[in-house]
């Protein structure tokens, strides 16, 4: 077989191909809607989160009660005297805080339906 009738058989080929399949443009030509099953599609929005920072109580505030007790001394007669009267002292304690952080949702993941582009751009088919 020579080159012009394998270029010829080639040619023909391609364009009986081309003739055969419809292409974007003459998919569109007539503008008759193809029935519809595709025109939505689902889409999916994932759940939003945020950090959010607080300040909790770690230990509560607290008073303390410390006993003191009466000191005596013997002075020189063989006599016990009291030098300084017992009582309480009492201590406060602070309340002791921290920062904590945690996250929480903002908005719930969701899905909604969105219309696909059109496919051909001159009817919008």
């Amino acid at each position: 077989m020579s080159r012009l009738s394998a270029a010829l058989l080639a040619s023909a080929v391609v364009a009986g191909t081309a003739v055969a399949l419809p292409t974007a443009a003459s998919a569109c030509y007539g503008c008759a809607p193809p029935p519809c099953y595709t025109c939505y599609q689902q889409q999916y929005v994932a759940p939003e989160y945020r950090t959010v920072e607080e300040t909790v109580m770690v230990n509560p505030g607290r008073v303390v009660a410390h006993r003191i007790p009466p000191q005596y001394r013997t002075v020189m007669v063989p006599k016990t005297v009291m030098v300084s009267p017992g009582g309480v002292e009492y201590e406060r304690i602070p309340p002791q805080y921290a920062t904590r952080e945690r996250v929480e949702m903002v908005s719930p993941g969701y899905s909604y339906y969105a219309p696909v582009r059109p496919r051909c751009g001159g009817c919008g088919w």
